[in-house]
């Protein structure tokens, strides 16, 4: 009899991962519906989302109402879909702390919280912030560590936040996918996204713009990387704009990594302080027009459009942009700006229109690039008597016009393939958009 229980209790054990898999699958049982009026006119619903969740099993749908004055604490749950009606918005007056959960689907949620972070996630996976939105915070708009992961499906926005638009850490990220809108974030005091040890990815239609240096951050970049953090910034679904930044667009120190890239549309790096991309300390920067004809274009910042110093590279491939950058103030102004055992290796793209040089190699740097149209600067390439480059134009005893740098052999560059990447899909996440809206019109 003890053994027949043993056995019975194992094979309940193996039913329940079925069961909860059922309760999130459209078409199979109905889901657990708990309606929230934060206004208090409904005197059937709950009051509160905080008097909800009690309540709320796996696979639950709390669908909110009205403005809700809350802090929520989601611990431990599983498989919740919390938010506004489908096509509505709900406002959360407070934060919104998920940890050691799994599977949240929060929707249609207008977060402000003016004692601290708008919504934070800790030790948590699949968390998915459909149009949402967290900005006016006194903290951070969206808090991700503790090795989660965190989805953003566009429109969302996470603006003005006193402290900073995102901070990733703790070996977590942070995916964005904007087919459905664009997501802003914008005019934060702090950058826009700061990651350390953790990893940002957009596929297109982001505005990161207008950040400054704000209350506790001496960054006023749009994307501050430290720390081996890894950013992709893709242009698929639209044009990403990274513009207005006061202490630049982007800056990478730590063995960071970003990589703009483009498929049909471009990544706008436009008019940020001094500098586009800040490169330093072993980090790394790609930019790379994968489909053409439009890759990177950094235009418009005062001193350099991609300065690469401390050991770092900067890769360029296909038709990017590196124009109008520079001012007669800065005597280290540049298009790209290469110092301290750094190197550039360009394939293609215009540089042009730049105060300075087009490219300014120091330090023990170097400069490796065929194929790139050069017009309007202040000479093609300048470089002191320790760096060196290589290219196709004219050896070291017939140097071409505006060459100002020294070729260390004459076996050209280095030659190298590409191959296309496949293009990402996000349909897992458009099928969990359209479950949402088929659980809300069944309710």
């Amino acid at each position: 009899m003890n053994d027949y229980g043993n056995r019975l209790r194992k094979a309940f054990r193996g039913l329940i991962p079925g069961v909860l898999v059922l309760l999130c699958t459209p078409g199979a049982l109905r889901a657990q519906f708990l309606n929230v009026d934060c206004s208090g006119t409904n005197p059937n619903a709950y009051s509160s989302i905080n008097a909800a969740l009690p309540s709320a099993g796996p696979g639950a749908f709390i669908e909110v109402t009205g403005s809700c004055n809350e802090n929520i604490f989601l611990y431990g749950q599983r498989a919740l879909n919390l938010g506004a009606p489908y096509g509505q918005t709900a406002t959360i007056n407070g934060t919104i702390s998920i940890a050691r959960s799994d599977n949240i689907f929060l929707y249609g949620l207008k977060v402000t919280n003016p004692s601290g972070d708008g919504i934070a996630v800790g030790n948590s996976g699949s968390i998915v912030l459909d149009t949402c939105t967290s900005t006016g915070n006194a903290g951070v708009g969206l808090s991700v560590g503790g090795m989660s992961d965190v989805t953003v499906d566009a429109p969302g926005a996470f603006d003005y936040n006193a402290r900073g638009g995102m901070n990733i850490g703790g070996n977590s990220s942070v995916q964005v996918f904007a087919w459905n809108g664009s997501v802003d974030i914008s005019n934060n005091g702090g950058p826009g996204i700061f990651a350390s040890q953790g990893n940002f990815t957009t596929l297109g239609s982001t505005t990161v713009a207008n950040n400054i240096a704000g209350a506790g951050s001496n960054s006023g970049f749009g994307i501050d990387l430290r720390g081996g953090a890894h950013v992709q910034f893709g242009a698929l679904s639209g044009p990403n704009h990274i513009s207005g930044n006061q202490a630049g667009g982007a800056s990478l120190q730590e063995t960071a990594e970003i990589s703009f890239w483009s498929i049909g549309y471009p990544n706008l790096i436009q008019g940020n302080g001094p500098v586009g991309v800040l490169v330093g300390f072993g980090s790394q920067v790609t930019f790379a027009d994968i489909t053409g004809p439009l890759g990177a274009q950094i235009s418009g910042h005062s001193s350099a459009g991609v300065d690469l110093y401390a050991n770092s590279q900067g890769y360029f491939w296909g038709i990017n942009t590196v124009q109008n950058n520079g001012s007669s103030a800065d005597a280290r102004s540049a298009g790209i700006r290469v110092d301290g055992n750094s190197e550039v290796f360009l394939r293609g793209g215009q540089v042009s229109g730049n105060a300075g040089p087009g490219v300014l190699v120091l330090m023990n740097s170097s400069a490796d690039f065929s194929g790139v149209s050069f017009s309007g600067n202040q000479g093609v390439i300048s470089c002191d008597s320790s760096s060196t480059m290589v290219s196709e134009l004219a050896g070291p005893n017939t140097p071409a016009a505006g060459v100002s740098c020294r070729t260390p052999h004459g076996l050209g560059g280095r030659q190298i393939t590409k191959t296309q990447p496949a293009v990402p899909d996000w349909s897992a996440y458009k099928a969990q958009h359209d479950r949402y809206a088929k659980l809300a019109v069944q309710h």
